[in-house]
C-alpha cells in the first residue's frame, strides 16, 4: 500500500472509502447519517490545494484517506477513513506516521482531532499512537466549538486528542 498526497483523480473514490469505513460503526450509538452522508469531492479540493489530503492506495485505488487543515501551529485532522476491508492491517498507523512526519517537517507543533472516546478503533487507537486526550478547558476555542457542534449533531462520547510532535 502506497501512502501519498492525494490528486484530483482520487477525489471520486473518497465517498466510497468514507461509506466503507463507516461500516465499522454498525451497531454503535451513532447518528444514522454516518451510514449515508459523505463529504463531497468538491469539499476536499481546498485540502488538495494546501497539500493536506493524503491517500493510501492499493493498485492505484484509494483505500484510505486523511484530510487535515492548519490551525496556527497545529495540524487538525478533519477526517480519517480506512475502507472496512483494509482496517486492522496497519494502514491507519502508517498513515498517521506519514502525516506526523509531514507536519513536523512543515513546522507544526502537534496534531489534533476529535473522535469517539471509547470505541476501540477511535480513542484507544489514537492513544496507542501517542495522542492524549485534551480537556475542553485546556483546548483552544476551535476545538471546544467542534466538540459542541458534534454533540449537538448527536455524536456521543466524543473527545479531543492531540499528539505533540
Amino acid at each position: 500500500m502506497e501512502i501519498r498526497l492525494a490528486r484530483e483523480s482520487d477525489l471520486a473514490d473518497l465517498p466510497r472509502v468514507e461509506l466503507s469505513a463507516a461500516e465499522a460503526f454498525a451497531g454503535r450509538d451513532v447518528p444514522p447519517r454516518v451510514f449515508t452522508d459523505v463529504t463531497s469531492p468538491d469539499e476536499w479540493r481546498p485540502y488538495l490545494a494546501t497539500g493536506t489530503l493524503w491517500v493510501a492506495e492499493t493498485g492505484g485505488r484509494p483505500e484510505a484517506f486523511l484530510g487535515a487543515h492548519a490551525e496556527g501551529g497545529r495540524l487538525h485532522i478533519d477526517e480519517f477513513a480506512v475502507a472496512r476491508d483494509h482496517q486492522g492491517q496497519g494502514t491507519g498507523r502508517r498513515m498517521l506516521a506519514v502525516v506526523a512526519d509531514w507536519a513536523r517537517a512543515h513546522g507544526f507543533a502537534c496534531l489534533s482531532l476529535t473522535t469517539f472516546r471509547s470505541l476501540p478503533f477511535n480513542g484507544p487507537f489514537y492513544a496507542a499512537a501517542g495522542f492524549r486526550e485534551w480537556t475542553p478547558e485546556a483546548a483552544p476555542a476551535t476545538i471546544r466549538q467542534r466538540l459542541m457542534y458534534e454533540a449537538n449533531a448527536g455524536f456521543k462520547d466524543r473527545c479531543a486528542m492531540r499528539l505533540e510532535l
